[in-house]
């Protein structure tokens, strides 16, 4: 009878016990997560306070040239939007000449209908006379000139529409492909954009007072570069007005020497007029440009604290372009809309040679431009984030400047 009992084993417990499975089952999860970390990649160590400077400067350049390209696309279509509106009127000032000569056509088709379409001989048979026939043949000669004309208007007309539905086809084309080109343009834009506010997101409080400090530090080695650019434009200017009474200096000395003598004071007066009209010339040209310099830095300087917007130019937000071509506007200059159509609508200045009112652009891709206020100084619109403001030329890298006018 004992071999019909279970046999058990030493400890006391079943070889089939659930606590068995489970052990079993708690170790091999234990090994395969073991396993799954060893494979596991190493996580990607977080970037420095000065990579994501570094990386986010670099974001808002690319921004700035993407915002370049949709100011240059959104230009594109609106022109195109007006070309389209032309050609579509003139296409449908053009059907309507076309329906007017067809009815025409179709009139003396019924006319011809309603007679009959009788042969000469007929008609001079049936006529109550030779004389009635012959004024009636001359008659029909004049109508039958007539429609020849009209046929060959309505021939010129067709042409004409033609011409006319393939010009707008080529337009509508034309639109289309622009309007593709200014979304692909603001979606690239609103890319770099979103992918900068994910990187300072991501900073700590003490990682943000960080930037906050690299920022300062930039900001005080551009104002520096900025103020010793000042001083050199103070000694340029003051050798220059040396330079001027030096040259004033002898003549006014010559007339008072001569001042009894007619002949002597009516040379000097001469050779003095001679130089005042020189002077006056060279002056001229630098006034009227000062003039308008001035209105374009009063507008400028109006503008400050407003909102930087991508893609704007005015008046509530500017993009740095935007406020460029607003600015001079103003002072009845029309430049083009972009940075890069801008920088050639002038005469190139080196740095060392700005004036007040000059455009100076930067980086390589010339995404940036501000106006030039002197002492090493500018306004512009900066940035996503930022306001028109002043700051210094060298803030950022320089491509170029011009002298718009």
């Amino acid at each position: 009878m004992a071999s019909h009992r279970k046999s058990r084993t030493r400890s006391g417990v079943r070889t089939n016990s659930p606590a068995v499975g489970i052990t079993t089952a708690a170790l091999a999860s234990v090994t395969l997560l073991s396993t799954q970390s060893a494979n596991a990649a190493p996580t990607e160590p977080r970037p420095s306070v000065e990579e994501v400077q570094k990386k986010v400067d670099d974001l808002y350049r690319q921004a700035g040239g993407a915002t370049q390209q949709y100011n240059k696309a959104k230009e594109a279509t609106e022109k195109q939007k007006r070309s389209v509106g032309r050609v579509l009127d003139e296409v449908a000032k053009r059907a309507d000449k076309l329906n007017e000569a067809r009815r025409t056509l179709g009139s003396f088709a019924a006319e011809q209908y309603r007679e009959g379409g009788l042969t000469q001989t007929a008609a001079l048979l049936f006529s109550d006379s030779p004389q009635a026939y012959f004024e009636q043949n001359q008659v029909m000669d004049r109508l039958a000139d007539r429609q020849r004309g009209v046929l060959a208007d309505y021939q010129a007309q067709q042409a004409a529409a033609a011409k006319e539905r393939a010009e707008a086809t080529e337009s509508l084309e034309s639109l289309t492909a622009s309007q593709a080109s200014l979304r692909t343009s603001k979606e690239n834009v609103q890319k770099k954009l979103d992918t900068a506010r994910a990187l300072l997101s991501q900073l700590t409080a003490a990682e943000q007072e960080r930037l906050a400090a690299l920022e300062r530090k930039k900001e005080e080695e551009a104002r520096r570069k900025a103020e010793a650019k000042a001083k050199e434009e103070a000694r340029a200017k003051a050798e220059a007005e040396r330079e001027r009474q030096e040259a004033q200096a002898p003549a006014s000395g010559t007339g008072t020497g001569t001042g009894t003598a007619t002949g002597a004071d009516s040379a000097t007066g001469t050779d003095s007029g001679t130089d005042t009209g020189t002077g006056t010339g060279s002056g001229s040209s630098d006034s009227g440009y000062a003039t308008k310099a001035a209105k374009v830095l009063a507008f400028a300087r109006a503008q400050i604290g407003k909102p930087y917007v991508w893609g704007a130019s005015g008046p509530s937000s500017y993009d740095c372009s935007g406020l460029t071509q607003a600015a001079w506007r103003e002072a009845g200059v029309a430049l083009p809309r972009t940075t890069w159509d801008q920088v050639e609508a002038g005469t190139r200045v080196a740095t060392g040679d700005l004036l007040p009112g000059d455009l100076v652009f930067f980086y390589d891709d010339i995404s940036h431009v501000g106006i030039y206020i002197g002492d090493g100084m500018m306004i512009h619109a900066p940035k996503p984030g930022a306001n028109v403001r002043e700051e210094s030329i060298y803030y950022m890298p320089i491509y170029g400047s011009i002298r718009p006018a």
